[in-house]
């Protein structure tokens, strides 16, 4: 029967209760009883927490916010039904760690659920844990899964086992410059360094040579010891020029687990993404038939629920290696919501509920790809200080909008103050079309009219967007555009103004090289995608 609740003096449709028209579960399904969730707290800040109050109300459930002493001001704060201070006395940052603190809220407030967004605690074994052990649901994978995936070296190990090919490397973390010397000479150079329980690009260091080996051995160490608290290193071989492809999927407490397709992120600078494009353009249909599948493959290995994202290195020739799997919701998961027309975090939410994938309507055979999306990110940094993030009152703020395009924000408006404790997003533009040249139009033609004044901001144009895609600019553009450049590598800057008439390398995403139109000298305002 429907069952309907009153809202605001309206009436809001709940849900459906089936009646037992269906066949008997097999003994060997897992029965698990439906909690619908009431109250939401999101355990984090900016547009991801934004994002999540968003489906929430959509949902009927209340939303909680948490802030620390310094984002007394920001905007998500505003959006949730309710706001709770902190941290109190700690760090900006540290705020945000501070599991207790975030578990006492919770408790007091009689929040049914929690929600980790991206960063901060969402790759947490111990938070996810913690939320258990006070009877509040995590929103995400069972703490067990987030700590096997949040070590490389075991998701490594799973993925060998569910028999999903991965890129040569230690099956342990080295714990000594003697080990990187063997495994060099093994294998050859180049090498990568990678911390072994974080990501980020932080504790990632290539090697090109035996010169290069102590020093980058160091600095890795010391980068993921100060980022993570544990400096322990896994070594790989370094694919060179490859394309950085993830998978979008999606399990439910009753082993059903399907794929969403894939989003293409080669295009980075610093091993930070930068341009998400979904789907992949120019791949192989077998290729993506065995990325989908091996993603599949190994989340059931290991009895994945919620919302994930597996992630691989396809080389020149065309193989695909596993590299690791990010148990939370991705920053990019808008572009695979675009092509997929499937709410991701309504998703999360009802899995945590403890409904069934079917019972959402989600199989595999009924999810298809409509069209192209193209995601970039819109940052505060100053080129002119070798992109350091920039902060301050943004005095002007004019976005681009229109059919096709979507943005995702939570300091991007009129006296809004950009913080310099925090992320340097400002926003991430969207865009959405039948195809990826008509996606690439539509968000060049949105970051041509943004304007910010107040902060430092960077601005590549997106036509270059369509040299990646492997189709010609056009000259239709009304001003001089910089160029975006494919990069050479996850250790090469993926985005660079060239010179005019330079040649842009668009192998990496599939297409031919392209000239790229004049480049242009503004920087006021300049936006960094």
């Amino acid at each position: 029967m429907l069952k309907f609740r009153t809202v605001h003096g309206g009436l809001r449709l709940l849900g459906i209760r089936r009646t037992s028209t269906a066949p008997a579960a097999s003994p060997n399904v897992r029965r698990l009883e439906y909690k619908p969730i009431k109250k939401v707290m999101v355990a984090n800040r900016g547009e991801i927490a934004i994002r999540v109050f968003r489906a929430c109300t959509e949902l009927g459930i209340r939303t909680v916010a948490i802030y620390s002493e310094q984002d007394t001001g920001q905007m998500h704060r505003q959006k949730a039904d309710e706001a709770y201070l902190i941290g109190r006395g700690l760090a900006p940052v540290q705020a945000y760690l501070h599991i207790p603190d975030i578990i006492k809220v919770a408790k007091e407030n009689n929040v049914d659920a929690v929600h980790p967004g991206y960063g901060f605690l969402s790759e947490r074994a111990d938070f996810a844990q913690a939320c258990q052990d006070a009877g509040v649901r995590f929103i995400g994978p069972s703490p067990e899964v987030v700590r096997k995936m949040g070590d490389k070296v075991e998701a490594r190990a799973i993925a060998i086992a569910a028999g999903v090919p991965v890129v040569p490397g230690t099956d342990a973390p080295i714990t000594s410059l003697h080990e990187a010397h063997e495994f060099s000479n093994t294998y050859g150079f180049p090498i990568i360094f990678k911390a072994a329980y974080g990501g980020g690009g932080r504790g990632m260091r290539v090697v090109h040579s035996y010169e290069e080996l102590e020093e980058n051995y160091t600095r890795a160490y010391s980068e993921a010891l100060a980022a993570f608290g544990n400096g322990a290193l896994f070594v790989e071989k370094f694919i060179e020029k490859p394309r950085h492809i993830e998978v979008q999927i999606l399990g439910d407490q009753y082993g059903n687990i399907l794929h969403l397709y894939e989003r293409d992120c080669s295009i980075q600078r610093r091993h930070q993404k930068v341009v998400e494009i979904a789907p992949a353009a120019h791949l192989d249909p077998q290729l993506r038939t065995r990325l989908t599948g091996d993603s599949v493959k190994l989340a059931k290995q290991v009895g994945y629920e919620n919302a994930g994202t597996v992630e691989f290195l396809v080389d020149r020739h065309g193989k695909h290696y596993f590299i690791e799997v990010n148990s939370r919701l991705q920053v990019e998961h808008t572009v695979t919501e675009e092509i997929t027309d499937v709410d991701l975090v309504h998703a999360q939410i009802h899995v945590a509920e403890g409904r069934s994938l079917p019972d959402l309507g989600l199989r595999q055979e009924n999810i298809r790809i409509n069209g192209c999306a193209i995601q970039c990110r819109v940052t505060t940094e100053d080129p002119a200080r070798s992109f350091q993030p920039d902060t301050g009152r943004i005095e002007v703020f004019r976005s681009g909008e229109g059919m096709g395009i979507r943005l995702d924000n939570a300091s991007a408006f009129q006296g809004a103050v950009i913080s310099p404790h925090y992320d340097s997003l400002l926003v991430k533009v969207i865009a959405h079309g039948k195809d990826h040249p008509t996606a690439a139009t539509k968000m060049s033609r949105a970051l041509a009219e943004f304007r910010v004044r107040g902060v430092k901001v960077r601005r590549h144009q997106a036509q270059p967007l369509a040299v990646a895609l492997g189709r010609p600019c056009g000259q239709e553009a009304r001003r001089p555009q910089a160029a975006l450049a494919a990069p050479t590598g996850p250790g090469s800057p993926a985005l660079v103004c060239v010179p005019p008439a330079a040649r842009v390398p668009s192998s990496r995403l599939g297409g031919p090289s392209q000239t790229t139109p004049e480049t242009s000298t503004e920087v006021s305002p300049t936006i960094l995608l």
